[in-house]
């Protein structure tokens, strides 16, 4: 039995959280910095170096050597630069650890070696971190020491924003400001700050260690290229919410300690649906802080994985045939006087704020679709949508049917006079006891679906930064906001107005509400008569980041400049091109140096075993040994002649130097040629000898962890 832990004892011990502020700071400093952090003041300079002495002195006390800005490029991961603490000697030659206000606030690194999408040239060196007070900062304790991680922003020399958190912040500045014009329109006026929450559900995969090194796709891209389903995959539904294993129960264990000491509140843990698939949720924080919470939980899942023999598997679909791995994303707008805005209350049809932030919310999903879609964008992703438990690519709200009910009275008869109730859960066994069931079932196959009192973006890939979906979230409603209360607050009568507006909003965007069954092709057909876009593939949806509908809402907003856009979707071009080019040149490493060398030697000894026979016993049934080499020496030349195509192939599009056109190529010519490649491979992995096959399989990796 391993030793019972107190949580509410090791809960945030490596965070420079409120208490240890208030322990540790002088009073003014501590209240002018809290001033920055809950009310969104600038942040005074003159605590620097105070704030800066406190919080060296708190990590070298917890054996910290290093500090870092910790910051999240474009690259999909964190970044940081390690620098120790030690300063110059003094007169006695001993060492001074300091941290000045100045290294708190600012860093520099190399803005050149990160993407940029041309916003930098290679010349063009200098990049700037800048202190995200507002997340506080945390030890990272591991084989390098105890350093110091200061959650930073990162930006070129002119400011524009070269990572994922400089424009959240600019969204959640965004839609502060206009959400606190809805409640004020309401009369409540004691609001001064709304905050976007957000909690992230985190999928993910664990395999076996020892396994894992033994493929090279796995290790280089992280999903099986070649790999035939074993004869049993998920269809049992046995392994979702099942009885958690040991080896995988110690690993959640450790997991949730590491976290909830970096303040990670870790706090819903599950077998998921396919083999080897396991779920962890966090509890709501704002926005930026579930940001950085989530790349804490992907760095660490790895780490802890690694220590107990696993490798931990975070793309969208490891494995072809069973469910992939989402991120749901789940969102809610909340004041500073605990309000949230996505509460529709007990009788919602009476509830005329939660309507207009409904209509609000509806319209500005319906006109941005593309926007949402394109957030969710990551190559991964493409092998996921659509396929099992994952939502389709097209955009589409579940409201479920209560407040369907109310929009229908609004829309037909122009007022909402009741909702309807869950009523009484009843199971007809005396003993268990009845309760008030939720007014409305959920719909998991819906991408944006409101689940009570929050909307869930089911779209986003596992191995993604939720940062670039909660961007899109809170400018889209901002602009939705904006225009509401530019209208509202110049009515005469604005109870008739609210009212009028609401009904308004309502008829035109109902297109985009959809309760049913999201997998069905019928959807796919009802969806374009309504003319809602179907963006299938990455590619296709990167356009919308540039289109001129989006650089004036990322304008208007502060948000994005349009060369801040522009540069993001040839980023994205050049991740995908790269993502697939590192898939294909993997394959043909796979398939020429393992796949067919290995057949090539099942096929020699069964053609030696087939002539023995023949030469022992001339009259022998050899029949089925016979038509196993021709079907093994047929799909063998197929998966030649498909390698050989991919070689050829991939050689072509490296020579395409404009990155759409070289990502569109990717897509249309090579992808088509690696899934030949793999049908080949897949099947001849049925027909070799397992003694021959150079790699664990299906069955290996998910059911052997």
């Amino acid at each position: 039995m391993s030793e019972a832990i107190n949580v509410a004892e090791i809960f945030g011990m490596n965070v420079f959280n409120d208490a240890v502020m208030r322990e540790r700071l002088p009073k003014y400093a501590y209240k002018k910095l809290k001033q920055t952090i809950e009310e969104g003041d600038e942040l005074d300079p003159s605590i620097a170096d105070v704030v800066a002495h406190a919080m060296k002195e708190w990590a070298v006390d917890n054996g910290a050597t290093h500090y870092t800005h910790w910051f999240q490029p474009l690259t999909g991961v964190t970044a940081e630069k390690h620098d120790s603490f030690i300063g110059s000697p003094d007169s006695s030659g001993k060492i001074i650890m300091d941290l000045s206000g100045k290294e708190l606030i600012k860093g520099e690194t190399d803005g050149s070696s990160f993407p940029s999408g041309g916003l930098r040239a290679t010349f063009e060196a200098r990049g700037y971190t800048a202190w995200d007070c507002t997340s506080p900062a945390f030890l990272k304790k591991d084989a390098t020491g105890v350093t110091l991680c200061i959650p930073t922003a990162f930006c070129s020399y002119r400011g524009e924003a070269l990572d994922k958190k400089t424009p959240l912040l600019r969204s959640m500045e965004a839609i502060d400001k206009q959400a606190v014009r809805i409640f004020h329109l309401f009369g409540n006026t004691a609001v001064k700050r709304v905050i976007p929450s957000v909690g992230p559900e985190q999928e993910y995969f664990l395999v076996d260690k020892e396994k894992y090194l033994q493929r090279k796709d796995l290790i280089y891209t992280g999903r099986t290229l070649f790999g035939a389903m074993p004869p049993k995959g998920q269809e049992m539904d046995d392994h979702y919410y099942g009885a958690i294993r040991e080896r995988i129960g110690s690993f959640m264990k450790e997991l949730n300690e590491e976290l909830w000491k970096l303040g990670v509140t870790a706090k819903t843990q599950h077998n998921e649906v396919a083999p080897a698939q396991h779920e962890l949720a966090t509890i709501y924080a704002k926005a930026n802080l579930a940001v950085d919470h989530n790349q804490l939980v992907m760095e660490t899942m790895k780490k802890v994985a690694s220590r107990h023999g696993l490798a931990c598997l975070l793309h969208e679909k490891p494995f072809q045939g069973v469910n992939g791995s989402g991120k749901h994303n789940n969102w809610s707008l909340t004041s500073d006087t605990g309000v949230n805005m996505l509460d529709p209350g007990i009788t919602p049809h009476e509830n005329v704020q939660f309507l207009l932030v409904l209509a609000c919310t509806m319209k500005a999903v319906d006109i941005h679709a593309d926007l949402l879609r394109q957030s969710a964008a990551v190559p991964g992703n493409d092998l996921r949508l659509g396929a099992q438990e994952a939502p389709p690519a097209i955009i589409s709200i579940f409201v479920g049917e209560q407040l369907e009910d109310v929009i229908d009275q609004l829309c037909s008869t122009g007022s909402a006079t009741h909702s309807i109730t869950g009523g009484t859960f009843k199971t007809g066994v005396t003993t268990l006891p009845d309760f008030d069931k939720d007014a409305t079932d959920r719909n998991r196959t819906s991408p944006f679906a409101f689940t009570g009192n929050k909307f869930e973006f089911r779209m986003v890939g596992s191995s993604d930064s939720v940062s670039s979906a909660n961007v899109v979230l809170n400018t889209i409603v901002a602009e939705a906001f904006k225009e509401a209360a530019d209208e509202l607050e110049k009515a005469e009568d604005f109870d008739m107005a609210v009212h009028n507006m609401i009904k308004k909003l309502f008829m035109e965007h109902r297109r985009i509400i959809f309760n049913g069954n999201g997998y069905t092709e019928e959807w796919v057909k009802e969806a374009e008569r309504r003319g809602l876009p179907n963006l299938k593939c990455m590619v296709d949806a990167i356009p919308a980041l540039v289109t001129e509908k989006a650089i004036k809402l990322f304008g208007d907003f502060g948000v994005y400049t349009r060369a801040e856009l522009e540069a993001r979707a040839e980023i994205e071009y050049e991740s995908y091109a790269k993502s697939v080019n590192v898939e294909a040149k993997t394959m043909i490493d796979m398939a020429g140096k393992q796949i067919i060398p290995a057949v090539i030697k099942y096929t020699t000894v069964l053609a030696q075993s087939l002539s023995a026979v023949q030469a022992a016993c001339p009259d022998a049934d050899v029949s089925v040994q016979t038509e196993l080499l021709l079907e093994t020496s047929d799909l063998l030349s197929d998966m030649k002649t498909a390698l050989s195509d991919l070689q050829s192939s991939v050689e072509e599009c490296s020579q395409i130097r404009n990155m759409e056109a070289k990502a569109h190529a990717y897509h249309d010519e090579i992808v088509p040629v690696m899934d030949r490649l793999r049908a080949a491979a897949d099947q001849l992995e049925m027909l070799v000898d397992k003694e021959y096959w150079p790699m664990p399989s299906y069955g290996d990796l998910i059911f052997e962890v």
